[in-house]
């Protein structure tokens, strides 16, 4: 997968570097600011009772 991935982004070495940074990056963001705010009510730790 990550073999694909690094032969896939253009350039030399220190180019694909920085690329796959800002790509986690984005990724990273993405999973912050849209995914886990959408899926965090359903998850089961909401459900407290003491």
């Amino acid at each position: 997968m990550y073999g694909l991935l690094w032969r896939a982004l253009p350039g030399p070495v220190w180019v694909k570097a920085l690329l796959a940074l800002i790509i986690l990056a984005a990724v990273f963001l993405l999973l912050m600011e849209v995914i886990f705010p959408w899926i965090s009510p359903m998850l089961p730790y909401n459900d407290v009772a003491v």
